[in-house]
């Protein structure tokens, strides 16, 4: 029993998951029973680093997602059009699908999903998080036991080399940026990664699967690196932090009810001050890590590349494997397997980042003036913000440079002191605020 594939873009991880492909030998048998049965392509003239019949190569599109002799569409196109329109002609059309377009799953799969389930099709995701790293499957089904109280991650490999560059060298965000973008580890425009978006995509699916419902993302609080400078990169590993780009998405309560959407959770990417015996703390370079926290298991990590021609292909593979062996055994009945379908239907309810509690660090530039460190405890008081640590640590332009770190607070109420304090006369302004693991 052959099954045959569309694939739709043979750009990086096209190209590595036609090599896959064509190379079952010593990988699971269930392969060599998966057919290439067209490529769809913008520009057939491009030259490639694989080798495809050219009959089987197209710029219709349209014409692969129609055709009825493909049982499984493998969307790599990347962006949101025409991708998702594909998806969901293809989906009309009976079609399964597997993709690694993480933005057009974070802004649509709620329509994705439904449509999927009313037709009876499946839609696989590994690749759209964490590159070739096991997550999504292992929380549909591994982890699906346990309440998860947590996930905690770093998911994009820009910032993360980034961000340990400017660690292990000292230089600022523009200077290692520039040079990431010739290495080619960062984009030519690089706003997805760098302000937290590609994140926020990616942590809005981990939680939808973790939590079982649907995320809106624009509910989840972004931030990107652009504001984290040499001087707080010092300053956090002087006081034994390392600062990463982190994507969080955790339970925050239970009301006493059997409905889902009592849940309430806190969904949000910023940077962060992590403790340097934290376990992602150490994961550096273009890796990620995305730690679970759950009841029973406690803590599990998965750790690898996240991003690539290979790692990427290999979970794009997985899926189309998956997807395979399902239908293999299914027979003729139609029923989804409940452990690869997606079929919640509610909307989480996430709490606004002003009712986050948290430790802080700021560093705040004063001018040079008597009793000013007792002005801003006096402010801090005031809106109930308790100080850990207080460092002044020298003077830059005639002005004083103090670093605080909080106890857990409120982050309104934070936010209230800091306003305060932009607002006194000692105060020449507050250039970084970054939250604290």
């Amino acid at each position: 029993m052959a099954f045959k594939i569309g694939l739709l873009g043979l750009g990086t991880v096209g190209t590595g998951t036609a090599k896959i492909l064509q190379d079952p030998t010593g990988r699971n048998p269930l392969l060599q029973a998966i057919d290439i049965h067209r490529v769809g392509v913008r520009s057939l003239d491009k030259p490639r680093s694989v080798k495809m019949p050219p009959e089987v190569m197209t710029t219709d599109l349209e014409s692969i997602v129609t055709d009825p002799e493909i049982d499984i569409i493998v969307e790599l196109l990347g962006g949101l059009e025409p991708a998702r329109s594909l998806i969901l002609n293809a989906i009309a059309h009976g079609k399964h699908i597997v993709t690694a377009n993480k933005a057009v799953i974070a802004r649509y799969g709620a329509e994705i999903f439904t449509a999927a389930e009313e037709k009876g099709v499946y839609v696989l995701l590994e690749a759209a998080v964490g590159g070739g790293i096991p997550v999504i499957q292992p929380l549909k089904q591994s982890l699906g036991v346990n309440q998860i109280h947590s996930i905690t991650g770093i998911v994009n490999g820009t910032t993360n080399y980034i961000l340990t560059r400017m660690e292990s060298e000292g230089g600022e965000f523009a200077d290692i940026l520039a040079d990431a973008q010739k290495l080619g580890y960062a984009e030519a425009d690089p706003t997805a990664d760098v302000e937290g978006l590609d994140a926020a995509d990616k942590i809005a699916i981990l939680a939808s699967l973790a939590f079982a419902g649907r995320i809106k993302l624009e509910d989840v609080h972004c931030e990107g690196i652009r504001q984290v400078s040499a001087a707080d990169i010092a300053y956090a590993k002087n006081l034994g932090f390392v600062i990463k780009l982190l994507a969080v998405a955790k339970r925050e309560a239970r009301v006493a009810t059997s409905e889902p959407e009592s849940d309430m959770l806190q969904i949000r990417v910023h940077p962060t001050l992590v403790p340097q015996a934290h376990p992602l703390a150490s994961i550096n370079g273009v890796y990620n890590a995305i730690l679970v926290e759950g009841e029973p298991l406690g803590q599990v990590m998965f750790f690898g590349p996240g991003a690539g021609s290979g790692p990427t292909a290999s979970a794009v593979v997985s899926d189309i494997l998956n997807i395979a062996a399902v239908l293999k055994t299914a027979g003729e009945t139609h029923h989804l397997h409940p452990l690869l379908s997606c079929v919640h239907q509610h909307y989480c309810s996430i709490a606004p980042i002003s009712e986050l509690v948290t430790r802080f660090y700021a560093r705040i530039m004063t001018k040079d003036r008597p009793s000013v460190i007792g002005h801003l405890g006096i402010s801090f008081g005031n809106h109930g913000v308790s100080l850990e640590s207080v460092v002044q640590i020298g003077f830059q332009n005639e002005l004083a440079e103090i670093v605080v770190v909080t106890h857990d607070v409120r982050e309104g109420n934070f936010r209230k002191a800091l306003a305060e304090i932009q607002a006194l006369e000692a105060v020449d302004s507050i250039p970084s605020v970054l939250r604290v693991l």
